[in-house]
């Protein structure tokens, strides 16, 4: 008997190409898992059972016609903030709770191209803003290790399905650490493309010029069988890359001698909880066993990232979200008297705390007065932060950082807003930049909470970031949560 929950993605393509598990048996397997845990775990919005069932059966025809591609018939979860055409995709939010979308996300459309099965929309922080997945206004997803601890954000919900067996993969999004953060949190591999490398038509936009869709999977191998069908330009998207779409599996596996990989030593400072910088150095005397050269180095403007990266988003933010006026789509208050009233209500009913907050941080740094004392400087950081990267890769094929100050805590932390901006410390540079990187599980903690290790690249390099990272879960052994 296949153990299904516990095969990775490449297994499931052997298996169903090889008639042993069928599509519509694949599927089951997780829809009754979503069943039994997903009251406790809460990562899913809306389970799309009916429309599961049937793509699972187109899919299977496809199979049994010899037609099969990658992810044909393999199920997936789709985070809340990335438009499925008919399906709802609320982002969170209580002014998006009714939105059904009457078109797909590029990245969706790539995906119904293979024939996967979607099994529904997975829980993110409102708007994607958030690092804890507390913030939905409708489910507050669990850690599948420890239920009284958050699972990351904004994509825990997808995080926490892979973890807990509730999907074998699924697409996140990442605007400061969204894949990663959750990834480490929840032990399971996600990565953030190169800005650009995945269109982003059709997701909901937090902040366009730092928002980027990737996958989340049991480990780098499958992310790069996911990341070799989102990606490559669409004209739909602006900001879309025309450079050629590698294979990104192609390096995997290839030996990593004479590899230099750059440590800065800001990612390991104070801050930093004793056991995830030692997991993370641990991991990084392997790197040295398996030939690599480690490259002690220098970022100081990490200490600037926090203030600059929020300075950027939530400037993006604000100019973003001033869409859902109660008018066009989104929540519509019941009463107002006048047109100014019906706005200020309909955004005060419909927007959480956490995204009021960032929405009044975005316009205050653009306000007069104030543009060239905050944002203006931010940009200016932007450019010294990818010039201390371009640096590093001048000399370094990769950088090796923890992926978090600390691992999963408890939902009262997320109480204090700043004390949560400051945990973003390891993961928001990537994103200013628009580099790629993986978090991949590297250890755990004395509770048996997981730790994840950061790979970033160069720019359009995620082949030799996927490589780094699978040549260390060679030889780690996860240990899955106990439901």
């Amino acid at each position: 008997m296949l153990d299904i929950s516990s095969m990775n993605l490449r297994e499931m393509r052997k298996a169903l190409d090889e008639r042993s598990v069928s599509s519509q048996e694949l599927t089951k397997e997780y829809l009754d898992n979503i069943k039994k845990y997903d009251d406790k775990l809460e990562c899913y919005i809306t389970v799309t059972e009916d429309i599961a069932m049937a793509q699972a059966e187109k899919a299977q025809a496809v199979i049994d016609k010899g037609e099969a591609k990658a992810l044909t018939g393999i199920p997936m979860a789709i985070k809340d903030n990335i438009c499925t055409e008919g399906v709802r995709t609320t982002c969170s939010s209580k002014i998006l709770e009714n939105f059904i979308p009457p078109y797909n996300a590029t990245a969706m459309e790539k995906l119904d191209s293979q024939n996967i099965v979607m099994l529904g929309k997975t829980s993110l922080d409102e708007f994607a803003m958030g690092g804890s997945t507390q913030t939905s206004a409708f489910k507050k997803t669990k850690n599948p290790y420890n239920t009284n601890c958050v699972p990351g954000g904004s994509s825990g919900g997808s995080a926490a399905a892979v973890a807990a067996g509730l999907a074998p993969a699924a697409l996140g999004t990442d605007t400061g650490g969204s894949i990663r953060q959750p990834s480490a949190f929840c032990g399971v591999t996600g990565i953030k493309p190169t800005y650009s490398r995945v269109s982003r038509y059709g997701l909901v936009a937090f902040a366009s010029s730092l928002d980027q869709i990737g996958p989340i999977a049991k480990n780098s191998a499958d992310c790069a069988v996911i990341l070799n069908q989102i990606c490559g330009f669409d004209p739909h998207d602006g900001t879309s890359s025309k450079n050629a779409v590698p294979d990104f599996s192609a390096k995997i596996g290839q030996s990593l001698k004479g590899m230099k990989i750059a440590l800065p030593k800001e990612f390991y400072a104070d801050g930093i909880e004793d056991e995830v910088r030692n997991a993370v150095l641990k991991a990084a005397d392997e790197y040295k066993a398996m030939g690599t050269e480690l490259v002690e180095c220098s970022m100081p403007s990490l200490k600037y990232a926090v203030p600059c990266y929020y300075l950027l988003a939530c400037a993006e933010a604000a100019s973003n979200l001033s869409r859902y006026d109660g008018i066009k789509y989104g929540h519509r208050t019941a009463k107002a008297d006048s047109y100014e009233e019906l706005i200020i209500k309909s955004r005060s009913e419909g927007f959480g705390e956490e995204v009021k907050r960032r929405i009044l941080l975005g316009n205050y740094c653009l306000s007069s007065g104030y543009y060239d004392a905050y944002y203006r400087k931010a940009l200016g950081l932007r450019q010294l932060i990818r010039k201390e990267y371009d640096d590093i890769f001048d000399k370094c094929d990769v950088i090796l950082t923890p992926t978090t100050p600390a691992v999963a805590y408890s939902p009262e932390k997320t109480a204090d807003p700043v004390q949560m901006y400051q945990a973003d410390i390891c993961t928001v540079t990537v994103n200013i930049a628009g580099l790629p990187a993986v978090s991949t599980p590297c250890g755990y903690n004395a509770e048996g909470m997981p730790i994840g290790l950061s790979i970033i690249g160069k720019k359009f390099d995620e082949q030799t970031v996927l490589q780094v990272s699978d040549a260390y879960e060679q030889g780690f052994i996860p240990v899955a949560p106990k439901l």
